[in-house]
């Protein structure tokens, strides 16, 4: 998916105005320039993955992995379009993919294009006000008529907003299943909840996994900030790769958050977070509501750019860009 921004946009017109839901390998070069053509782009923000180039010298259109093609996709974009900025975002992996070869291949492409691109680098979401050690790589790059673009200072270095600041405010669900939408019962007990609830009036896809006694006897003998390496022998077997089972700390940022939603426990109740829990340590306010299944809602969550740190990032690019 790639993000088409027009100067003066009207967030909240997205979905109406703006929303394109169709393969972008069929939008044609004339249909791009007729529903953009006219339009000064700011930016194109995309994720398109780069991890099925196998090497440097089979970096081409007729590479059989068909994931490459969606790269070469949000290039044709840039190339039509002439975006004042352009933003990849990644995994921090992709920074060493095939010792570098990659990534430097991405860089002269927007080079050729007429970019001029920051050093990639690796963000961490808890340095930016998101209570999670997520790490993602981000490659931007402005037009040559700019001044080149400076990966903002980090916000909260020292002073990370932990797990317990950022959801202990919502009920526990210990007895509660299945509903979709409720009532706040308690009053915010930090200034990071207080900004998650701006404009929300109720609660949802704050919805509970119903486990099993079973389940629910395992995740008790996790300690809080510990993982299945911390079970009695003969208890958790199946699951020993390095992220299963670990319950949250209350006191630090929570691990990555996943799309399976599963690996990790909430730091006091015996139970995997909600997905309501799993956005708010992504930094989406609760007035942003997930839909579909939950299946589906864990993805969206999981796979998202944390919004507090896509925000550092858009308030340097304005800067930049808005520079004469």
């Amino acid at each position: 998916m790639i993000s088409i921004l027009p100067k003066d946009f009207p967030p909240r017109a997205l979905k109406e105005h703006f929303a394109i839901f169709e393969s972008l390998l069929e939008y044609s070069d004339d249909k791009i320039l007729e529903d953009f053509g006219d339009e000064e782009i700011e930016v194109i923000v995309g994720g398109p993955p780069c991890q099925g180039f196998s090497s440097a010298n089979r970096w081409n259109k007729e590479n059989a992995d068909p994931r490459n093609k969606l790269f070469f996709e949000y290039l044709r974009f840039v190339e039509l379009l002439k975006p004042k900025a352009v933003v990849i975002e990644n995994v921090k992996g992709m920074k060493s993919l095939y010792k570098g070869e990659i990534l430097d291949q991405v860089v002269q492409r927007f080079e050729s294009l007429g970019y001029k691109v920051s050093e990639p680098s690796v963000l961490l979401a808890a340095n930016y006000a998101v209570p999670q050690m997520r790490e993602r790589l981000f490659i931007i790059g402005v037009r040559n008529d700019y001044e080149e673009f400076v990966f903002p200072e980090p916000l909260t270095p020292s002073n990370k907003i932990s797990c317990k600041e950022a959801i202990s405010d919502l009920p526990s669900r210990e007895s509660e299943f299945g509903i979709e939408s409720d009532n706040y019962t308690s009053n915010a007990l930090s200034s990071y909840q207080k900004l998650m609830r701006m404009n929300a009036s109720s609660l949802y896809n704050h919805v509970a996994t119903k486990h099993t006694e079973m389940v629910k006897s395992v995740i008790k003998l996790v300690p809080e900030g510990k993982n299945h390496k911390a079970l009695p022998p003969g208890v958790g077997e199946s699951r020993k790769f390095n992220e299963a089972w670990t319950r949250y700390h209350s006191k630090k940022p929570s691990k990555t958050i996943d799309t399976g939603h599963r690996n990790h426990f909430h730091y006091k109740w015996d139970r995997v977070p909600t997905v309501r829990e799993n956005a708010r340590l992504q930094s989406f306010r609760d007035d942003f509501i997930f839909t579909g299944p939950r299946t589906q809602q864990n993805k969206q969550v999981g796979n998202a750019v944390p919004p507090l740190l896509a925000y550092s990032l858009a308030k340097q690019i304005k800067k930049t860009i808005e520079k004469t």
